[in-house]
């Protein structure tokens, strides 16, 4: 990290207000202080903001103000300084051509916040709760994100890792140093209690990280059912918009329509999908393919049935089919005769209607409470926010679900050492404690360019 990087940190599609040009790095202050008419600058106090002209030898580019943050209380931990020009890209772009010309480097995506962490003044999941922070949709995935910034999800793991190197330690020490009899001797006995509390800690911290995926990245929800049951009608009523054709012509949807909306501060994502039945029809034929994939993928599915119709063996077919997922049954126009025989399900039936919108409510609400995310907003929303996060905490539950059933054999208790050691390593590697240099250039990768 000897160069010194350049970027422009705010969203420069269009016309603004200001653009801010950051740069960051040994010799961020001598190559602002090459361009900027304020001679001052480069002699003055850390975090302070200076007014002047970024010029060349023939003439003035842009009035600006310029913040000055030396190292090493700066986000990267080195000198910092940015540049507050006047908002649209030929602007922001120009000084930008000029600080290159002067010696810095085009960051790459996600470099600043790099250097944050590999300077230390975050660790891995701080960093990775940044990009959450920027991709928040909702008021609780800013929360969670938020968590993950101030150290509270950090916390959470790095108490967990400190139950489990003292059972290390006294351990190492029962076995190098027996004639130490003031030490904890470690048996299966005295053990156990403490495996129990960091499973039952970390189960929560599993269990509950999968449900703040759905605080983050929404539910999504396929709608299926046979043609003309009402399930692009269920669309349009659920979003409160025509976003899907109804018509009374079988077949009318034959592609996927998507629609999204924010309710009790989750982001629900309904899809509505072509009528599931046999066709010879070549492009309705591949839109029933398209919805029994969709199916397959969503979060949760609610099938569409008609209360004036009885079941088709289709529509059996599908009851079974939803029977080992999260599913609901919307059981469409309770306004006419009644000729759906009882159902054989353990799903929860609805009854409404889309023309009413009688149901609609009753059916948002369920699938809230089907992934216990009622309430969210009263909740400390302290989860793991990824994929990556999750799966190593499930693999050092796992090590410590085998430690806990090795602890129920003869075994010397020495020997479980080397999978609680497992577990406390890949807590280590949710916080950044140890890492493998590709992964940390992928995560940043994701980043934006400027941040």
């Amino acid at each position: 990290m000897n160069t010194t990087i350049a970027a422009i940190s705010t969203n420069n599609l269009g016309i603004g207000a200001i653009n801010i040009i950051r740069v960051s790095g040994p010799e961020a202050v001598d190559i602002v202080s090459k361009i900027f008419s304020n001679k001052k600058f480069s002699q003055a106090p850390s975090h302070t903001i200076h007014y002047g002209f970024i010029t060349t030898e023939k003439e003035k580019i842009d009035e600006v103000l310029v913040m000055l943050m030396r190292a090493p209380k700066t986000y990267t931990k080195e000198d910092v300084v940015e540049i507050n020009c006047h908002g649209g890209s030929i602007t922001a772009n120009k000084i930008l051509e000029l600080l290159y010309d002067n010696g810095a480097v085009p960051a790459e995506p996600g470099e600043f916040t790099k250097r944050a962490f590999l300077n230390g003044r975050i660790n891995l999941l701080e960093a990775e709760s940044i990009e959450d922070l920027l991709e928040a949709k909702n008021e609780n995935a800013r929360k969670m994100a938020m968590n993950g910034l101030s150290g509270k999800t950090t916390t959470l793991i790095q108490e967990l890792r400190e139950k489990m190197v003292e059972l290390l330690a006294n351990i190492e020490v029962n076995i190098d140093y027996p004639e130490y009899i003031d030490e904890l001797q470690i048996t299966k006995e005295n053990i156990s209690p403490v495996l129990k509390e960091i499973k039952n800690k970390l189960t929560k911290i599993v269990e509950e990280s999968q449900n703040g995926q759905f605080i983050k990245n929404g539910i999504t929800i396929a709608i299926i059912g046979r043609p003309n049951v009402g399930k692009s009608s269920l669309l349009n009523a659920l979003l409160e918009e025509d976003k899907a054709i109804v018509t009374d012509i079988s077949g009318t949807t034959r592609d996927i329509v998507e629609g999204e909306i924010l309710y009790k501060g989750i982001n629900l994502k309904f899809i509505d999908t072509a009528g599931i039945r046999e066709t010879n029809d070549i492009v309705e034929k591949i839109g029933v393919q398209k919805s029994l994939a969709m199916k397959q993928k969503a979060d949760i599915t609610i099938l569409v049935l008609n209360n004036n119709e009885p079941l088709t063996q289709e529509e059996k077919e599908l009851l079974k089919s939803i029977e080992n997922q999260k599913a609901i049954i919307f059981i469409n126009k309770i306004d006419l005769e009644p000729k759906l025989e009882t159902l054989a399900t353990s799903k929860k039936i609805i009854k409404g209607s889309t023309l009413t919108k009688n149901g609609i409510e009753e059916l948002k609400q369920e699938i809230i409470n089907i992934f216990s995310l009622e309430d969210m907003s009263y909740k400390d929303l302290t989860y793991l926010s990824n994929t990556r996060q999750i799966s190593l905490a499930k693999q050092a539950l796992q090590n410590i679900d085998h430690v806990i059933e090795e602890n129920k054999k003869d075994i010397p208790v020495d020997m479980l050492a080397i999978e609680l050691r497992e577990a406390w390593e890949n807590l280590g590697q949710i916080i950044g404690e140890a890492y493998e240099d590709e992964l940390v250039d992928n995560i940043f990768k994701r980043f934006c360019l400027g941040k």
